[in-house]
């Protein structure tokens, strides 16, 4: 029998040659819990706004590799040992950190799976492929979870300024068109050293890092908080609650058996096992859509309705403010939605609501992205910066805002 070529390469629109460094790593993009990322968009209903942003999570997992194959590289030149095994767990935890993902990300988080986040489902993914590659994720797993020694490995997957955030940056403003947001990663990466076992950036590549803040705060307000994407987000989430809510009062939708699934049983962190796990392996965008496209036939009025919005984009009015809305006048459009709808208070919330959003560029409270003096002390981005706006970016901004029908415009 002939051995498969497991060193493939792969052409990206970003890095140009994406190579696979080992057969694991190759074993482990062929199996289907990770084949499955090519189903799931990357930022879920963005496209309705940017009609390019349609790239999926397994660009994504396979762009963090890329970078984190050339962070290692830098380090290891610059001197900090990195042993094979440490590598490898590098690769393969940056790899699969978003294996946990469901259909269109955070809309799954908030309906249809009972407070799971992603992280945790990584983590259970993670787990089964261990078990499957007897044990060789084991030091992957314990440098995803913080517990390896070296604190440094788990700032390069989870941190403020680690691979996964400059890929996505990168590629999510390459792909929506939105040009702010693009940094250059490879300075950035250049400029990485460890010292006492702290992740640092030299000094020199300070102004790459104010440039990564402040494209990171654009990317937020322009693309992932823009205020149609949240709308449409918001909507799907109402869908699948409806839906789900219409089951567990015994009425029947037409769906896939996955998705069947997770709409009859209410789901939350206890219950994932293999089965349960294995069928949320299932569930991908198409899941979801699929479903939708059948639902705007429906004959309940909250269900059909909100599939055609997102079908026809056609979505519910959003109006962002920055103080609170008024609760009167909320109420106020709620009942002249009532009456016009012919529809009770409950359904009424799926149509008029109010919400918030928050957005901080860089946090003083998680760990520091720490610039590497000449005279090799260590210090705080935001101290070490002449920049007055990277204060400004460690302040959390919240804005608020109200969604209703279009027709209550006229009303």
């Amino acid at each position: 029998m002939s051995q498969t070529n497991k060193l493939k390469i792969f052409n990206d629109p970003i890095y140009g040659f994406i190579t696979i460094p080992n057969s694991l790593i190759y074993d482990l993009i062929q199996h289907p819990y990770f084949q499955r990322l090519r189903r799931i968009s990357q930022m879920g209903m963005s496209y309705l706004v940017y009609p390019g942003a349609h790239h999926t999570r397994f660009h994504h997992a396979l762009g963090c590799m890329h970078i984190m194959q050339k962070a290692v590289q830098t380090l290891q030149f610059k001197g900090v040992a990195i042993s094979e095994e440490e590598e490898n767990a590098l690769y393969i935890a940056i790899l699969l950190h978003d294996i946990g993902h469901g259909p269109y990300s955070h809309a799954m988080e908030h309906s249809i799976v009972e407070e799971v986040h992603h992280e945790e489902l990584s983590l259970f993914f993670m787990e089964q492929l261990n078990r499957e590659f007897d044990g060789k994720l084991a030091l992957a797993i314990q440098v995803f979870k913080g517990e390896y020694h070296r604190k440094f490995m788990l700032q390069l997957i989870s941190s403020q300024l680690d691979m996964d955030r400059m890929d996505y940056l990168k590629r999510d403003s390459f792909y929506s068109g939105v040009a702010e947001g693009n940094i250059n990663s490879e300075r950035l990466i250049q400029m990485m050293h460890v010292q006492d076992d702290v992740l640092v950036i030299e000094e020199k590549g300070i102004y790459s890092v104010e440039k990564f803040l402040v494209a990171r705060r654009l990317m937020y307000w322009q693309a992932y908080l823009h205020k149609t994407s949240v709308v449409a987000e918001l909507i799907l989430t109402k869908i699948l609650k409806r839906a789900k809510e219409l089951t567990q009062k015994g009425i029947t939708l037409p769906c896939s058996e996955p998705l069947q699934f997770f709409m009859q049983n209410k789901i939350s962190l206890v219950d994932f096992d293999k089965t349960v796990l294995d069928k949320f392996a299932f569930l991908d965008d198409y899941d979801v859509m699929g479903a939708i496209k059948s639902w705007q036939f429906h004959d309940d009025f909250v269900l059909q309705s909100l599939c055609k919005m997102i079908l026809n984009r056609d979505l519910l009015k959003i109006q962002m403010t920055d103080d609170k809305p008024n609760k009167e006048n909320l109420l106020a459009i709620k009942n002249k939605f009532m009456t016009y709808a012919k529809i009770s208070d409950k359904e009424a919330d799926y149509f008029v609501f109010k919400g918030k959003l928050k957005n901080q560029a860089y946090s003083k409270l998680s760990e520091p992205i720490r610039i590497l003096k000449k005279d090799k002390t260590v210090e705080d981005v935001v101290e070490a910066s002449d920049q007055l706006h990277l204060k400004a970016l460690s302040k959390p901004v919240t804005k608020y805002f109200i969604c209703f029908p279009k027709v209550m415009l006229d009303a």
